[in-house]
């Protein structure tokens, strides 16, 4: 059993990706072209955002907008303790500093209620205050509504990292359009992957996207070799926008019914074990990107894993260090108390996930859970 079966993926969509390699390999044309304008018009339409600029990787995408805002020393950015690395590591990279804090254990994603505190901690520290990244964790987009709010009131910008929640929404809205800047990943185990690393930015902001799209090619100008600024070499390849093209249509027509489906199979079959299951918000659709569970605090994670391994039922964990423990932030960030993420990172537990997992797949999860 596959964690995220990206093989039968390729199996069901595979006359249509070949022939897209093909194309651009034809074509001659490997940076750059029609494949990647066509792939930045349509995910902006989707997504209902003016301007989409692509990427080499999630993690340029999230540093390109930091750069675009002019973020750097002496600056603080809130992020969440719960999350990936690369959601407070651009921070740093950029010579701001990260200031983290606890997440909701309702959905993994922040909590609104400490970015207020966090900005009143970072001005206490001497620094100014300048944006809040917020992820999409697992694939259900953070409380918007609330944050967009608070960013107002404190006079911080909004970053929506989305690289686990492209295809989630709000009443409707898709995520990648809640922030001043989104962004996402197309890692290949994300809801939307290609063969490789890939990332995107969107934004409704003129200025900000002449800015990326010039930091994102070396500071260009006016053109690559007329370099205004320092910036930074991150291209989505062409044959990456080739596969995206045809893997957004999929994901569209059926990928995103069917990973939502599987959720709700996992959540009935589950629902007599002694886990915490995922929730989502009123008016909130996930992507699951992954479906994670809660154990109890007296269970051994890792003689579970045992457990399930042996039954060929992979899992993995995410994540298994608060960002505030990470070596790398030591002496160059801050961070508030975070309950929360302390009982998180040593009871979370995610299952196989994806549109492409079978029902037989899943049943065979639910029957090797010894709870």
């Amino acid at each position: 059993m596959e964690f995220r079966n990206l093989k039968a993926q390729y199996r069901f969509l595979k006359q249509e990706i070949d022939d897209a390699i093909a194309g651009v390999l034809e074509s001659g044309r490997f940076i750059g072209g029609p494949e990647v304008d066509s792939l930045e018009h349509e995910l902006a339409a989707y997504v209902g955002a003016k301007h989409c600029v692509s990427c080499g990787n999630g993690t340029d995408a999230l540093q390109l907008a930091l750069m675009a805002w002019g973020i750097g020393s002496g600056d603080a950015v809130i992020v969440p303790d719960f999350t990936f690395f690369s959601s407070g590591e651009v921070v740093s990279a950029v010579g701001a500093t990260p200031v983290f804090v606890d997440v909701l254990e309702e959905t993994f994603n922040i909590d609104p209620a400490l970015i207020a505190p966090a900005c009143e901690f970072a001005r206490k520290n001497g620094l100014n205050p300048k944006a809040v990244v917020a992820v999409d964790l697992f694939g259900q987009p953070a409380d918007y509504p609330k944050i967009q709010q608070i960013c107002q009131e404190q006079g911080i910008l909004l970053l929506e990292d989305g690289a686990q929640g492209f295809g989630g929404a709000i009443d409707g809205k898709h995520a990648c359009s809640f922030g001043d800047i989104s962004t996402t990943s197309f890692f290949p185990a994300k809801p939307l992957g290609c063969y490789g690393d890939g990332g995107a930015v969107f934004t409704d902001n003129d200025e900000w996207a002449e800015l990326l799209r010039s930091y994102a090619v070396h500071g260009k100008g006016s053109m690559k070799y007329d370099n205004v600024r320092v910036g930074m070499n991150s291209r989505l390849d062409t044959i990456q926008a080739a596969i995206l093209r045809v893997k957004l249509r999929a994901f569209v027509d059926h990928e995103l019914d069917d990973v939502n489906e599987r959720a709700a199979w996992y959540g009935e079959l589950l629902a007599w074990s002694n886990l915490g299951l995922p929730s989502l918000q009123n008016g909130f659709t996930s992507s699951w990107a992954q479906y994670t569970v809660v154990l109890p605090q007296d269970v051994d994670r890792a003689d579970l894993q045992n457990h399930m391994r042996d039954y060929a039922a992979p899992t993995n964990v995410y994540y298994p260090k608060p960002m505030h423990e990470q070596p790398a932030f030591a002496g160059r960030s801050l961070v508030l108390p975070c309950p929360v993420t302390e009982r998180l990172y040593k009871t979370v537990l995610s299952l196989p996930m994806g549109p492409y997992l079978s029902v037989d797949e899943l049943r065979a999860v639910v029957q090797a859970l010894p709870l």
